[in-house]
């Protein structure tokens, strides 16, 4: 009988806004999810994002955390020090001749006739099959003076599930609800998906806790998984949540962030109660 796996879960914010209420309410379902299973958290900072990362979000991110109680496996993870290993895997991708070179622009893939918008956090349609080269077409190299965006290429009408611990059964038909997406940027960074995925596979997360608006990423991070040949996490997407006007918080939300609300002498305990009253079940 296999031996079962130590619960490991993480934190993994991006460094681009000072973190708000919704990411605490995440971050505080993640520490009693790992907690309850006798597991760790571990942290990572997301911060592939160069145009607007900053440092001082860095710091203000760890305060902040600290400041709610949150506590973590040292040393924290950063992306932008891990380029070796999302590069290790895209030419794993590329030896299996599963992604191609993509010079079609955001306009042409919006424009192009009869490409249904995904809808969701990343915004982006679905990629017009008519744009993807021959499956015989031969790869350039990777490592090519000309810059190109690569993309996966997806196994069009293939069903994808996964048992989401907070919303429940989820389904999706490859080439109809997303399609071939990018793992690589003509800029020389990994996507999100691909980067997110590595991540989770090289630092042993059993269990992804994160906002439901990431359930349709979470799909085509599963694709590269399976890619990769690496075991799928549990995942909890949990509820997004609003402002007094029901509009999902954001990181422009300054008046709920709690950078903002340390310095009017917010107790951070009553937020955490705030949190077990919303979730009994995790109290």
């Amino acid at each position: 009988m296999a031996a079962l796996k130590t619960y490991v879960g993480r934190y993994a914010p991006s460094p681009t806004g000072h973190l708000h209420l919704g990411h605490a309410r995440t971050f505080w379902i993640a520490q009693q999810r790992a907690r309850a299973a006798g597991g760790t958290m571990l942290l990572r900072n997301d911060d592939l994002d160069a145009i607007r990362f900053r440092l001082d979000f860095v710091a203000a991110m760890i305060e902040d955390l600290h400041w709610l109680g949150f506590t973590w496996q040292e040393p924290m993870r950063a992306q932008s020090t891990r380029r070796d290993l999302y590069r290790a895997a895209l030419q794993r991708l590329h030896e299996a001749n599963l992604i191609y070179p993509c010079t079609r622009s955001r306009r042409d893939v919006f424009e192009a006739a009869g490409a249904p918008h995904e809808g969701g956090a990343d915004d982006e349609p679905v990629y017009p099959p008519q744009f993807r080269p021959p499956l015989a077409a031969p790869l350039p190299p990777l490592e090519s003076e000309v810059r190109v965006n690569w993309r996966l290429r997806v196994p069009d009408g293939a069903t994808l599930e996964f048992v989401d611990a907070a919303a429940g059964p989820q389904r999706a038909v490859v080439g109809r609800d997303f399609g071939d997406f990018l793992v690589w940027r003509k800029d020389d960074t990994p996507s999100y998906q691909l980067a997110c995925a590595v991540d989770d596979a090289e630092m042993g997360i059993t269990e992804v806790v994160r906002g439901a608006d990431l359930i349709r990423s979470t799909f085509r991070q599963l694709l590269v998984l399976t890619s990769l040949g690496q075991p799928a996490p549990a995942y909890y997407h949990a509820p997004l949540l609003n402002d007094e006007h029901g509009v999902r918080l954001a990181k422009r939300h300054d008046a709920l962030s709690l950078r903002t609300l340390r310095e009017r002498g917010v107790n951070p305990e009553s937020i955490l109660r705030q949190f077990a009253t919303e979730f009994p079940e995790l109290g």
